[in-house]
């Protein structure tokens, strides 16, 4: 069961001066025995569970930045001291003006144990631009210095894993919302897509009841597994909503979703939450 609240990334984000109702977006593609994703809206805390799963037993925070946390000028706190303010411990990795300039580089970065990762994304703050990638246990100075190099001369296109051969994780996040990572693990997709389902169901759950939080069912992996062979780039809508059922109209498009593209008129699938029994199903919408 996962716990939803009425602050998560669909209950906080719409779209254009209309404020229509975010939608669930995701792409996937398969380059080299690599998996990239986009998809939205998920906060980072919202995933951390999945990408501590799979990540190495270190993590390295390479950019953050936040309003949430700012000095008495009104000027942002640097990363490390945000973790001390979170009581999270981890190693500061200086770079300096060896980051100016550079696109997703902080001028630090935070090596911390995975399992720090949640107490760090605990859901009291925001962060609008934040990256992490995953590294050894014994990663050095050195190597962190190459991955800064790594980072910052890869280009959009250009699988980051491929260059990486340490690393099973990359996670981008921007303004806690849009979700982009590469991935070694062929099953991550599914869960992600999985998660997002059960994060939009929640969120309308959550402003039903108007409860805090819901708990709401994953769906099992055959169902985001169906979707994803189905067809690569999906978004979904909300369709009807009780205390006992909620509906996600999902269509498939042709390209990955971008910020201006409409529901279509008709959906391809409905997935269902049935919450009385606690299960997920998929149907013709047609």
């Amino acid at each position: 069961m996962i716990e939803v609240g009425q602050q998560g990334a669909f209950s906080v984000n719409s779209v254009g001066v209309e404020r229509r109702p975010f939608p669930l977006s995701f792409s996937v593609r398969e380059t080299e025995g690599l998996w990239r994703v986009t998809a939205g809206a998920a906060q980072a805390g919202e995933l951390v569970d999945l990408l501590v799963s799979v990540a190495n037993d270190k993590v390295a925070v390479v950019s953050l930045e936040t309003n949430s946390y700012l000095d008495e000028n009104w000027h942002p706190l640097q990363p490390a001291l945000i973790a001390a303010e979170l009581g999270v411990p981890c190693t500061v990795h200086p770079l300096g003006s060896r980051a100016s300039g550079t696109h997703g580089l902080a001028e630090e970065f935070l090596v911390m144990d995975r399992d720090l990762l949640p107490r760090l994304l605990d859901g009291t703050w925001s962060p609008y631009e934040l990256t992490l990638i995953d590294v050894p246990a014994d990663v050095t100075p050195e190597q962190l210095d190459d991955l800064a190099l790594v980072l910052g001369t890869t280009g959009g296109d250009e699988p980051l894993l491929s260059r990486l051969a340490d690393s099973r994780i990359w996670f981008s996040g921007h303004d806690d919302c849009y979700v982009s990572l590469e991935t070694r693990d062929p099953a991550l997709p599914a869960a992600v897509l999985a998660r997002l389902l059960t994060l939009l169901a929640g969120s309308a759950l959550a402003e039903l009841t108007e409860e805090p939080l819901s708990r709401v069912p994953e769906p099992r992996p055959w169902l985001p597994e169906q979707l994803i062979a189905t067809a690569p780039h999906w978004i979904g809508a909300l369709g009807k909503v009780t205390e006992d059922l909620v509906t996600i109209g999902l269509a498939a498009l042709p390209d990955p979703w971008r910020l201006g593209v409409s529901f279509p008129q008709q959906a391809d699938l409905t997935a269902t939450l049935d919450i009385r029994h606690g299960t997920w199903r998929i149907t013709s919408a047609r």
